[in-house]
């Protein structure tokens, strides 16, 4: 245990405290804005059609540009980029909040999701970025960039778990629309404060050298083509995010039979809750056991933490099952990123990160609405049956691509620093 506290003091050492606190409070809204929207529009139009669609249509906008946003804090910076797209986010959650009580009709509503979700500053993809180019800047070995990304995947774990007990809290006790004007202001002043803080600075726009200032050898477009294994990582991604979906069909269904649908949150804030503390346990994992191996680990632990899944009957079973299963939701996550950032140009290090988010989002979303029919068809196994059935194929992506080297040559032109390319990186190591 002092070995992990060491090592993450390290991390916070690379950025101060104020960073971590700020990107976790900037990046809570985008998980409490996806069942805030929906319990607010179900409220105030009566309907669960309507809300549905909005919900699907704030999802289906974060999915979308989500790597947009990324694409263009790498070309102009996170600052100016962050701070445009959290305002316009927050103009848009309230916007949404307002409509919703003012009982607008269906399309506009769909709309205004649609643009809350679009406008999601993407915090906690640029918040990896920014902490990897500290620790690159700081000369910093792979395990404390492993470290870091670790850090990091668990900040994401806690506001997922947070954020719609937050909602859930706010909906029981007030009305839905309080937890929507939270979350607008935490996006106005905890994005501002994420795109306004020193570190911002450590990742600089990476753009193309004039023709007259580059020599042959460096004269390559700043557009660079993406290694094939980032590809099969996205699908991974996705699978891991069918797999969330899934299990929050399973488990909602899994409650209601069984006459306790309040327990439902909790049951999916437990599994949250132990996926975090697997997060931050990765730092003890030695270094000779590579991220391509931890990947297929990984993948394996998922089939066989879910298969249970199909065998659960009561509320204490669910609860013993989801927790164990919750262990090998985050060290799947994290590697995935860690894998990235070594394979990807820095130069698109950004967009790449918010790709695998939204890649989660998008999976989490097709596989709720999927496994939410076949749960009313057929009974919560159906549903837990596709959270395995995704897991399987997230072993066989795992196996059948090769993801353990770096880029031979520098696939874009970057100024040198955090900038660097993955394969600079690996010819300076």
């Amino acid at each position: 245990m002092t070995a992990v506290t060491t090592t993450y003091r390290r991390v916070l050492a690379l950025s101060g405290p104020l960073l971590p606190v700020v990107s976790f409070l900037g990046r809570l809204p985008t998980a409490m804005c996806q069942l805030g929207s929906v319990l607010l529009v179900a409220e105030t139009s009566g309907s669960l059609t309507t809300a549905g669609l909005v919900g699907g249509a704030l999802a289906a906008g974060q999915t979308v540009a989500g790597p947009l946003i990324g694409r263009l804090a790498d070309r102009h910076g996170q600052r100016p980029v962050v701070l445009i797209a959290c305002w316009v986010n927050a103009l848009a959650v309230a916007t949404l909040v307002a409509a919703a009580l003012a009982r607008t009709a269906t399309p506009p509503l769909a709309l205004l999701g649609l643009l809350a979700g679009a406008s999601v500053p993407q915090i906690g993809p640029l918040a990896r970025t920014r902490l990897v180019a500290l620790a690159h800047r700081a000369r910093a070995d792979d395990r404390l960039v492993s470290a870091a990304l670790s850090l990091e995947g668990t900040l994401d774990e806690v506001s997922f778990v947070l954020g719609p007990a937050l909602v859930g809290l706010a909906a029981t006790l007030v009305h839905p629309a309080v937890a929507l004007g939270l979350a607008a202001v935490l996006l106005a002043v905890c994005g501002s404060a994420f795109a306004l803080h020193p570190t911002a600075v450590a990742v600089r726009p990476v753009v193309a050298r004039p023709a007259a200032d580059r020599s042959p050898r460096t004269a390559r477009p700043a557009r660079t083509r993406m290694p094939r294994a980032v590809h099969a990582m996205r699908v991974s991604m996705a699978l891991q995010g069918a797999m969330f979906g899934a299990c929050q069909a399973g488990i909602t269904a899994l409650t209601e039979r069984l006459h306790q649908p309040a327990q439902a949150g909790l049951v999916y804030a437990a599994m949250g809750v132990m996926s975090a503390v697997a997060g931050l346990s990765l730092a003890l994992v030695p270094a000779r056991i590579g991220l391509p191996a931890r990947w297929r680990a990984a993948a394996v632990a998922l089939i066989v933490l879910s298969v249970p899944l199909l065998f659960v009957r009561s509320m204490g079973a669910l609860y013993l099952v989801v927790v164990v299963l919750g262990v090998a939701f985050a060290p799947h996550l994290i590697t995935l990123f860690g894998l990235t950032e070594r394979l990807v140009p820095a130069a698109r290090l950004a967009e790449s990160m918010a790709f695998l988010t939204s890649a989660v989002v998008g999976g989490q979303a097709v596989a709720l609405a999927l496994s939410g029919r076949l749960a009313d068809m057929y009974g919560p196994s159906a549903a837990f049956a596709v959270a395995v059935g995704a897991a399987v194929l997230v072993l066989v992506v795992a196996l059948t691509t090769r993801a353990g080297h770096r880029p031979t040559a520098p696939l874009s032109v970057s100024p040198a620093g955090p900038e660097e390319t993955a394969a600079d990186r690996a010819q300076t190591s």
